[in-house]
Formats: C-alpha cells, sequence, structure tokens
C-alpha cells in the first residue's frame, strides 16, 4: 500500500490549479469558454515561450486557483488524438439540478452532449470546437466568485473544477507520484467504460479536488495536437513551498524543471512515468496583479521582457474579440492566412514531435548517437518541455552516421561524414523553405550526434540559432568562418570513454576563438549520459530563441 512520505518543506497538495490546452482558432475558443459555458476571459497574454502565440485564461470573476481554464491556440493545427499518457477531460463542478438546463444549453448552440453516472454523480460530457472533452459533474460543489456578466444565470453557474481524468497504462505509478509525494487520498474505484477508473482527492476543501485515473494497459499513446491537454497544474502555497517540491521530486527521480515565472504564478513541471505532464503552480501572485478586476482580459498583457516588442508582437497575433467589452485584440487576419502544408520531402527519414511543422515558428534538430535512433532522441522534447518548438531528428541509415570514432582521420569515415552532413543541411533547408530560417533553429545531438552537430556548424556557415553538443567534440579543427555570437552549449565527463577531454577542451576553444558564445561544462560522474543540469541549459538556449520575435 502506498503510503504518504511527505517532501520536506511541504504540506499536501490541495487540488488542481489550471488545465492548459492547446486549441486552433481562437475567436473560436473564446466564444465557447465565454459565452457557451460562462466563464469569465480573465486574462489574454502570450505564451511566455513563444511570444507570437495567445495565452488565453478563462476563469471565475478573478481567475482563482481550481477554475483556470488556458488554452494556446495555434490557427490550423491538425486535430489531437485522445490516448495513453496524457489528461483526457476536465470536469468543472455544476449545481445539483441543472442538468436540463444545460443539455437544452449545449444542444441549442449545436453541442451533442452525453449522459453518464461517476461515483453516484450524474455527469454531462461535450466536446469543445477541437474535441476536448469538457464535463460537468453536478454535485453540491463549493462556492466561487461570480461573474455578473455571464451569460448563463446564476443559479446555473459552472463553479471551478471538480476534476481531470488521466488515461494511464499503470495506476500504480500516479498513485505513487500524488499518495506518496503530493499528500493526494485514494478516494475508491470503479468500472470505466475505458478500463479501472480510480479517484485521487487533494487536501482542500473548496473546488478542484479530484484527480481520476483510467488504467488502459495496452492501449496506445495520445497525439498531440488541437484538442489535446497539455498539463494539468496543482497548487502550492508560495514559493518556498514551491522550491521544497522541486528539490524533493529531483531527489526522488522525476526530473523537474527550474522555476518558470508565468506572471500570474511560479510554475515547475514533470512528467510521471507513463507520460502524464503536471505542473505545481504558486497561487500568488495572481491575475488581478496587472489590471484591475474590471477590466481583467481587456488588455492585452505583456511581461515586461516583452514590453520593448509589443508592436510586434501585436501585428503577429491573431486579430480577436473580448464579448465581455466588445473590444478588438492583435491585427492579423487569420482569414486572409495561407494555408498550413505539410513538410516536403527531403529523401530522408525524419521523425517529429512537439509543434505541427506547418505552426511552429522555432525548431529543434536532433541528432542521435551510434546505435541510436531517432525516437530515442526525441525523447528530449518531453524533458525540455518547449511547446513553441517543432522537434526533428533524422534517422541515420543503419543508426550510424559515420563508422568509425569522430577522432579517425576524416578520409575514413568518409563518403558517410559528407552524405551525414548533407543529411543535416537537408533538413535545415527544407525548414528554412517552410518558413523557419536557422536564427531560429537549435541544431543539438547526443555522442556521435553531438560532434556531427558541431561540425555542421563549423562548416556551413548557417547562422544558427544554437548548437548543443551533448558528450561531443569537434571532428575537425581547421574550419575558418566567422561564429560571432552563436550560443554553444558543450557537457562532457572528465573521463569520458568515447569524447577525450582534452578533444573536447580543444573544440571548445576553437569555437570560441571563432567568435561563439561557449558555455562548455565538465561533470564529473556523468558517464556517457545526459544529466538535468545540462537540460537546463539547453532549455536556456531554445527559450532565447524562441523569445525572438
Amino acid at each position: 500500500m502506498t503510503t504518504f512520505s511527505p517532501i520536506p518543506g511541504t504540506s499536501p497538495v490541495q487540488g488542481l490549479h489550471h488545465v492548459t490546452v492547446m486549441a486552433s482558432d481562437p475567436q473560436r475558443n473564446i466564444d465557447f469558454y465565454s459565452q457557451t459555458l460562462g466563464q469569465r476571459l480573465v486574462k489574454v497574454t502570450v505564451n511566455f515561450d513563444d511570444p507570437g502565440t495567445y495565452h488565453l485564461y478563462y476563469g471565475d470573476l478573478t481567475g482563482q486557483p481550481g477554475t483556470i481554464m488556458t488554452h494556446f491556440p495555434w490557427p490550423g493545427a491538425k486535430k489531437g488524438v485522445r490516448g495513453n499518457g496524457e489528461v483526457v477531460a476536465t470536469a468543472y463542478s455544476a449545481p445539483r439540478g441543472s442538468e436540463g438546463y444545460w443539455e437544452t444549453r449545449l444542444r441549442e448552440q449545436g453541442f451533442a452532449p452525453t449522459r453518464s453516472e461517476r461515483f453516484g454523480q450524474p455527469v454531462l460530457t461535450v466536446e469543445d470546437p477541437d474535441g476536448t472533452w469538457v464535463e460537468l459533474v453536478f454535485e453540491d460543489g463549493g462556492a466561487v466568485q461570480p461573474w455578473p456578466a455571464s451569460p448563463v444565470p446564476a443559479e446555473h453557474e459552472l463553479r471551478g473544477f471538480h476534476s481531470v481524468t488521466a488515461w494511464v497504462r499503470d495506476t500504480g505509478a500516479v498513485r505513487e507520484l500524488l499518495v506518496g509525494h503530493l499528500g493526494f487520498t485514494e478516494a475508491g474505484s470503479e468500472a470505466d467504460p475505458e478500463g479501472t477508473r480510480t479517484r485521487f482527492r487533494g487536501s482542500g476543501d473548496g473546488v478542484g479536488l479530484y484527480v481520476d485515473v483510467v488504467e488502459r494497459p495496452g492501449k496506445p499513446r495520445g497525439t498531440f495536437g488541437a484538442g489535446s491537454i497539455h498539463h494539468v497544474a496543482l497548487r502550492t502555497r508560495d514559493d518556498a513551498e514551491q522550491e521544497a517540491y522541486l528539490t524533493g521530486l529531483t531527489e526522488v527521480g522525476y526530473r523537474p524543471t527550474p522555476v518558470q515565472d508565468r506572471q500570474y504564478f511560479h510554475s515547475i513541471y514533470f512528467r510521471e512515468p507513463n507520460g502524464v505532464l503536471f505542473e505545481i503552480a504558486t497561487d500568488a501572485p495572481g491575475f488581478p496583479d496587472d489590471e484591475p478586476v474590471e477590466e481583467l482580459g481587456k488588455h492585452l498583457k505583456l511581461p515586461a521582457w516583452y514590453e520593448d516588442r509589443r508592436a510586434t508582437i501585436e501585428a503577429h497575433v491573431p486579430k480577436i474579440v473580448n464579448r465581455e467589452y466588445g473590444n478588438t485584440l492583435g491585427s492579423r487576419d487569420l482569414s486572409a492566412a495561407a494555408p498550413v502544408t505539410e513538410s516536403g520531402e527531403t529523401g530522408i527519414e525524419v521523425h517529429t514531435a512537439g509543434r505541427p511543422l506547418g505552426e511552429a515558428r522555432v525548431a529543434a534538430v536532433l541528432l542521435h548517437g551510434r546505435g541510436g535512433t531517432a525516437p530515442d532522441i526525441l525523447g528530449l522534447a518531453d524533458e525540455l518541455n518547449l511547446s513553441a518548438f517543432a522537434y526533428l531528428a533524422p534517422q541515420a541509415p543503419g543508426n550510424t552516421w559515420y563508422p568509425l570514432s569522430f577522432l579517425a582521420p576524416v578520409e575514413q569515415n568518409q563518403p558517410h561524414l559528407d552524405r551525414a552532413l548533407a543529411t543535416v543541411d537537408a533538413v535545415l533547408t527544407e525548414l528554412e523553405r517552410q518558413g523557419i530560417p536557422p536564427q531560429k533553429v537549435v541544431l543539438g545531438g547526443f555522442s556521435q550526434g553531438a560532434c556531427l552537430a558541431l561540425e555542421y556548424a563549423s562548416r556551413s556557415g548557417r547562422p544558427l540559432g544554437g548548437v548543443v553538443a551533448l558528450s561531443g567534440g569537434l571532428i575537425t579543427l581547421d574550419q575558418e568562418g566567422d561564429l560571432s555570437g552563436v550560443p554553444v552549449f558543450m557537457g562532457v565527463a572528465p573521463d569520458d570513454a568515447h569524447i577525450p577531454l582534452s578533444r573536447f577542451q580543444e573544440s571548445a576553444a576553437h569555437l570560441r576563438s571563432r567568435g561563439a558564445a561557449v558555455d562548455d561544462r565538465v561533470y564529473p560522474g556523468l558517464g556517457h549520459s545526459v544529466n538535468k543540469d545540462e537540460l537546463d541549459a539547453v532549455r536556456a538556449i531554445m527559450q532565447h530563441v524562441a523569445g525572438q520575435v
């Protein structure tokens, strides 16, 4: 039986803070959540990792934790496919006795709700315009701050979240996280059409108390796209407690990100073993921090570090109308946008993850090591957790870019080395054809792939946004050309059996002599692998590239 082993400096998690979803058309999203469901649009800002994309927040009058539904709308995005390893539904608490009102309202507005029962409570399920499952659980739930301008009568208004539902291969892994480390209690199990549903309850007494997990062993994983839930955030009381969670979760192997400043709360992110992405977010400072309550959602709000780019951002984000005020934000007319097209043929096998290429402004090209595969290195996309990026990983023939050590005479690795460099060049050329120039690309790799990434950056002359070498070094040290300002991160163990420390240091010095901004770090005990500090450094380079509008 799983028992609670509290992380020092923390208290049991109260429950849900917010849910973040990928959408497509922003105006359609606003109209459903604010006009159909009657939630207030409490904040219009941008994705801090991709300021060319809106971040829309809905909630009660002030957007209290436990009421906040957020969306990143990517116009033209393909629809996602539900599956294991993700949250698939968000349930709101609705007043008991309002089933008839809500079923009629949804049908009158063109939706097709279905009725069911869960743990003895009536449930109404509907798909939003992008296919996200939104559920209404009818109960005597806690009160929230009512929105006076809501189009839904006060006696039927939704009262924040009731629960979320995740589909997983193994409930035990989620139980270990929620009960063992975060202080949830297991509230019971029952049969579900998809498997066995287990309910976990947070320690709070308000709204957003439950995480439901449905075990579906052997079922396929989800495919991220429009309508997919990106992550679910849990509540923590303050920054000190969040820091304690960061330390404690790191110690037990969850590899959380560093604290991210989201302006209205602070966040850390991590995945449990099934792949479900969790966030732990602080309650403060809240949405009234930068505009008065009576004007929440009326203005496009930007963090201080983007204010000097406001004109560019406002020209890039789509035109939307907040129905509460009747005012227009943004200026790009989506009706005139060019249709999204598929990537052209490059003649090589390229695996992808993250944002669909047609909607991305930034990309990461990842090169696997000897004996590895493209899907292997694409696992870094989950670790890095930067939704602005399209991730591309070309596959080497026979899982090897060139046959011998990178220290062998160059001619002994030919023609394989030239073909590998040409493969990278073809991917970069295709990205540029798709509207993502080299300055918006981070090129990286592990081991043999790291050596190839460094060599391509050294030889190509392309002004890359960043270069990452995880356990790698330059193949040649006699190239010339200006690399001024190109960020390069290199990490290695001092006793790496494949990458001599002397060659690593020579490579860093050579790149630095040509103007590259090199961050080279040596990690005793690393072995031939990747650690959290390296991932944090890579994430910082990528965030810098994504932040250049």
